[in-house]
């Protein structure tokens, strides 16, 4: 009887003999491996805007107050996820609060200021956020948002004034 891998060493043992004496062989039992867990990890340089409701109402400008309800996740690389959101860290509907700052003042997060500009109240957008633009190298909330996190934002445009 012989040991669970010897089988496996064997199977490959002759596979390697009988590739040499027959090439064509080799190239056909060359398996494809596909990560079930996770694609591919392209770093994401760029911020990413996708309008899911094109607002109606007054339209977001650097300097101008705006008032917005968002949530954010982590980006998730996994195939099980081709939204992109991971962990929740954060959502200001949950709470009952939005967030009102300045647009381009950089109180808030550079991807902020840059993927809410041309929105248009009652507007709502997605946003992927890279490093670069949101927190960087920092971590937050004590380990909640890692060093270098690529975040999706769902913001909606309440109000500009």
């Amino acid at each position: 009887m012989l040991k669970t891998g010897t089988s496996l060493h064997l199977g490959l043992f002759i596979l390697i003999m009988a590739s040499s004496a027959y090439p064509a062989l080799a190239q056909a039992q060359t398996p494809a491996v596909a990560s079930t867990t996770e694609t591919k990890r392209e770093p994401i340089k760029e911020l990413i805007k996708t309008d899911t409701t094109v607002g109606t109402g007054a339209e977001a400008v650097d300097g101008k107050l705006v008032t917005v309800h968002n949530t954010g996740w982590l980006y998730s690389y996994s195939p099980s996820k081709p939204d992109h959101k991971g962990a929740k860290f954060n959502s200001s509907l949950d709470s009952g609060e939005p967030s009102t700052f300045q647009l381009g003042s950089g109180k808030k997060l550079k991807g902020w200021d840059q993927g809410i500009v041309g929105m248009k109240v009652g507007g709502k957008r997605t946003l992927i956020v890279p490093p670069e633009l949101g927190y960087g190298s920092r971590s937050i909330g004590r380990g909640l948002i890692p060093p270098n996190s690529v975040l999706v934002y769902e913001i909606e445009l309440l109000d500009v004034k």
